[in-house]
């Protein structure tokens, strides 16, 4: 945890915005995995991590801008608790550690927002996206469940993610903490990519580093040599050699701060032609959004940034034509990357999405697209010193989409349908990093992990 006084600075940064009224901030309830006493490893709200810092089940909070006070609710152990978890803080000594004087057993908090309620005051909550937080809710507000929705605040949102979009240096070296995580987890990977590997030992081997590092995966590892399915989830593909692997992976530290990294290497250890080309050519816009971003650009304009280099490599080779911002302004280029650049990162891998994306990535500003790949840009504002953001560009041949794309004679001007062909077999390429915006652009967040064709065939020679 970091020092009281960091909680107590928070939560009066956030009072300052709001203009009146009671914020509710739940904490996160145990969830049971095949029955109830054999739980889900605990992961606390992070929202609730921020202002409060507790990493425990069945607490809850309040903060009261008209009264500045703030509450924190809980019960403490009894002997039966002590039994089987040990000794427990009290919630006195809980409270004391995040700055805090006002503890109360769960019991007293429905009286304190019915009391709320009764006086006035409104009520402010954040977007749930637990079921059991949407009944605990109803429950203590004696209302339906259909009714929590409506005490959803903009007003909150909003001044939440201005807070916790800024990252602190404390925030800041927790998640290059994992990023360390990471670097070893990938390197590992790297190592073990050699024919007729199964894709699970590698998957499983690397979840242990990280857990060995202090905390779980930030998010389910994907890593397969189908790279072409952005997101695959399936370990059980026995490695060959003229394949590529992809694993976007990260771990998390104690604290619940996230990593986030990808590479793709060649299985076998060597990048052979056609491989080395399309790398490069990933590689490349990976690199100069590293080079362009800073404070004030648009990360929309680095999204457009990397799909214009990726259409001027792919051109080179023969595999799209004509005019390169034609292309990328009519989104000829998101047959081969159909994702955004990337996303903010920090409590949560996809930092505050429990929120709303566009509450997150977009704003007055600048308004989500609806073409096909870009309307999946996760984060498209003004980039402001503090953000912690991915950079994630790829390539990706998904037999699918060239196959309806060619049916529909889409973007035939752009795209060389033919050579194509070819490549159908190739998977998918994509290359992540971790960058923190400074004054006057960015830095990539831990120790650099091989990214380079020389750098990763170094690693894998080892």
């Amino acid at each position: 945890m970091f020092s009281p006084e960091v909680y107590i600075n928070r939560r009066n940064s956030l009072k300052q915005k709001i203009s009146n009224g009671l914020l509710f901030l739940p904490g996160n309830l145990e969830a049971s995995f095949n029955y109830p006493a054999n739980t889900y490893h605990f992961r606390q709200d992070s929202t609730f991590l921020y202002f409060f810092g507790l990493n425990q089940p069945d607490l809850a909070a309040v903060i009261d801008v008209d009264s500045g006070k703030d509450y924190l609710f809980g019960n403490d152990v009894d002997m039966d608790d002590i039994i089987w978890m040990g000794p427990q803080p009290s919630m006195k000594d809980r409270g004391a550690k995040v700055g805090l004087e006002n503890t109360a057993p769960l019991a007293k908090l429905s009286e304190i927002l019915l009391g709320a309620i009764n006086k006035g005051q409104k009520i402010h909550i954040l977007p749930t996206y637990r079921g059991d937080t949407v009944i605990q809710i109803a429950n203590l507000l004696n209302i339906n469940h259909n009714k929590v929705a409506d005490l959803v605040s903009d007003e909150l949102i909003k001044a939440v993610v201005l807070l916790r979009e800024i990252k602190d240096e404390y925030e800041i070296a927790e998640i290059e903490k994992a990023v360390g995580v990471a670097y070893e987890m990938h390197t590992t990977a790297m190592k073990m990519a050699m024919p007729g590997t199964i894709e699970q030992e590698i998957a499983g081997k690397i979840e242990g580093i990280s857990m060995s590092g202090g905390g779980p995966v930030s998010f389910p590892i994907i890593l397969s040599v189908h790279g072409e399915t952005l997101h695959n989830h399936h370990h059980n593909n026995v490695l060959e050699i003229g394949q590529m692997m992809v694993t976007d992976s990260g771990s998390e530290t104690l604290m619940g701060y996230a990593s986030d990294i990808t590479r793709t290497v060649p299985v076998g250890g060597k990048f052979n032609k056609r491989q080395k080309e399309i790398y490069e050519i990933v590689l490349k816009a990976n690199t100069e959004v590293i080079e362009n971003c800073k404070p004030g650009v648009l990360y929309r304009d680095m999204h457009f940034l990397a799909a214009k280099t990726i259409v001027a490599g792919l051109k080179k080779l023969g595999l799209m034509k004509g005019n390169i911002d034609d292309a990328v302004a009519q989104g000829a280029h998101a047959l081969f990357m159909p994702h955004g650049l990337g996303h903010q990162m920090g409590l949560d891998v996809h930092d505050m999405e429990g929120l709303g994306e566009d509450n997150v990535g977009y704003d007055d500003e600048i308004k989500r697209s609806n073409q096909f790949g870009l309307a999946f840009l996760r984060l498209g504002k003004k980039l402001k010193k503090g953000f912690v953001i991915t950079d994630e560009p790829g390539i990706y041949f998904i037999p699918a989409l060239i196959d309806l794309w060619k049916s529909e004679n889409k973007f035939t001007e752009f795209i060389n349908y033919d050579k194509l062909e070819s490549y159908k077999d190739f998977g998918g390429i994509r290359i992540e990093d971790d960058l923190l915006i400074t004054d006057t652009g960015c830095r990539v967040l831990g120790k650099p992990i091989p990214k380079t064709i020389a750098e990763i065939e170094n690693t894998m020679g080892q």
